[in-house]
């Protein structure tokens, strides 16, 4: 891929950020959740950790067969961070091996053979990174209701200054 059409600076930005909320997820709070119709800390940690690792998959694979996929598990915050990290070296390796013609590929999301959704790999590598900062802003909300501070984002927040 030609570098001035590189995404990886600006994915680069994304994970730093991600990766210093993660570090702040209390280990000992995984099962805690704000609703008893929402998603564990814990799992939530999980997702944020596994979702560069989608872009890794996206990027080098024709297709994700969900039913492949690892269920949720509780992990401590520095096992998760620790995988964070791998996933986003595999993405980065992975967007800097791509052709232009692999972003304009068919991707697949399929459950045991059956096609649940196709779309050109530069959407779906698209729509991975918007996935994950809407994942991470529901990190920022999880950890602000257990009075954790929170790192800057894409500004100042309340807690720390830049």
């Amino acid at each position: 891929m030609d570098a001035s059409q590189s995404p990886i600076p600006d994915f680069e930005m994304e994970m730093t950020t991600t990766r210093r909320l993660l570090e702040r997820v209390p280990s000992d709070k995984g099962q805690w959740k704000p609703h008893p119709k929402s998603f564990p800390l814990g799992h939530l940690a999980q997702l944020v950790a596994w979702m560069p690792g989608w872009i890794a998959q996206t990027a080098s694979q024709p297709e994700l067969d969900l039913a492949k996929a690892p269920g949720y598990s509780f992990e401590k915050t520095d096992a998760l961070v620790a995988m964070f990290d791998q996933n986003v070296r595999d993405a980065v390796a992975a967007i800097a091996a791509m052709r232009p013609a692999d972003l304009d590929a068919t991707w697949n999301l399929t459950r045991n053979g059956q096609v649940l959704w196709a779309a050109p790999r530069r959407m779906v590598l698209r729509n991975h990174v918007n996935h994950l900062s809407h994942h991470r802003g529901q990190l920022t909300v999880y950890l602000r209701l257990l009075d954790v501070p929170l790192p800057p984002i894409y500004g100042p927040t309340a807690d720390e200054r830049m």
